[in-house]
């Protein structure tokens, strides 16, 4: 039981309550836009093997492991729409800081990376960790803030990392659980006050 008056609400509490729910990125699956997209298609399409798909699913499979990191204070938003067509797969806030994270589906295919190029299965290497920091540059000079870029590899039979490159983290979807125990750069205020932020869709208008 608690006597006294309620708490007085912070500043992110009165930012969300003032948030329109049009403009709330907050209740995004993972793989929101790509729900959109493959709703959009004509009920004989949708038996097809679309590549999408494949996509979605590892999206949905790394956003689930991500949401089990609210237990540990961190903050977990999905498909965050940029100016254009990109979009950032997953923003994680949390004591480790923000995360911008890449998803790649790689269903039981090798991954070789030499940075910048990724290479999946036999397809032809892209340049998905350029991709990615972009992604997070973008995703820093919205919020204002330190973002560090994440690819994180789906579902992949072997992965081969030569060399690792400094600025950005490569991870496994069942290495997700290890970001609790990093720490030491954000305190829940920050958190809280980066989430309030990050979850306005106008936020991102301007990158």
């Amino acid at each position: 039981v608690t006597v006294g008056p309620p708490p007085v609400p912070t500043s992110a509490d009165l930012a969300r309550m003032s948030l329109h729910p049009d403009d709330d990125l907050a209740p995004n699956r993972p793989g929101e836009a790509l729900h959109a997209e493959l709703d959009r298609l004509p009920a004989g399409r949708r038996l097809r093997q679309d590549p999408r798909r494949a996509e979605l699913d590892a999206q949905q499979l790394l956003g689930g492991e991500l949401d089990r990191l609210e237990t540990a204070g961190w903050r977990i938003l999905h498909s965050v729409p940029l100016p254009g067509t990109e979009r950032i797969d997953h923003l994680a806030i949390g004591p480790a800081g923000v995360l911008a994270v890449h998803t790649l589906p790689a269903r039981r295919l090798r991954v070789r990376i030499a940075d910048p190029m990724v290479r999946v299965g036999r397809a032809e290497p892209g340049p998905r960790l350029r991709v990615a920091r972009r992604r997070a540059e973008r995703a820093a000079l919205a919020l204002a803030a330190a973002v560090r870029p994440v690819l994180a590899v789906v579902g992949a039979a072997r992965l081969d990392v030569l060399p690792a490159p400094p600025d950005i983290q490569i991870l496994r979807e069942d290495e997700v659980p290890a970001l609790t125990r990093l720490g030491g750069v954000l305190k829940p205020a920050d958190i809280e006050a980066l989430y309030a932020t990050a979850r306005d869709r106008r936020t991102w208008l301007r990158v």
